[in-house]
This record gives C-alpha cells, sequence and structure tokens, in this order.
C-alpha cells in the first residue's frame, strides 16, 4: 500500500498542487478577475494540504 501511496498518489497531488499555481499565476499577469485569483489560491491551499496529507500517509506506511 504505501508503495502506490508514494508512487501514485503523492506525484498526482503534487501535479494538481502545480497545475493550480501556474494558472493563478497566469489569471494575475494577465489582469484576470480577482475573484478568480481568490478561488484558485482556495484551490491551491487545498490541494497542499491534502498534498501533505497523502506524503504524510506514504511515511507513516513505509516505517510500519
Amino acid at each position: 500500500m504505501s508503495e502506490f501511496v508514494v508512487t501514485w498518489l503523492a506525484p498526482i497531488a503534487l501535479i494538481a498542487v502545480l497545475a493550480v499555481l501556474l494558472a493563478g499565476l497566469w489569471n494575475m499577469m494577465r489582469g484576470g478577475s480577482a475573484n478568480r485569483s481568490q478561488l484558485l489560491m482556495r484551490w491551491r491551499v487545498g490541494l497542499q494540504f491534502l498534498a501533505v496529507i497523502v506524503i504524510m500517509l506514504g511515511l507513516y506506511l513505509a516505517n510500519r
């Protein structure tokens, strides 16, 4: 199970964070809506939280 978490879930979570971060930067650079920037910021924070949980779960399962 830990191999699945580390091999698949952690990279997927990190790629999701990167995608939302880049979308937020793109929106800011082109002068997009402030509401969209706020929404992307909230999604990024939530995805970062999820990524940390997944990584910690992988570490816990690997050391078990």
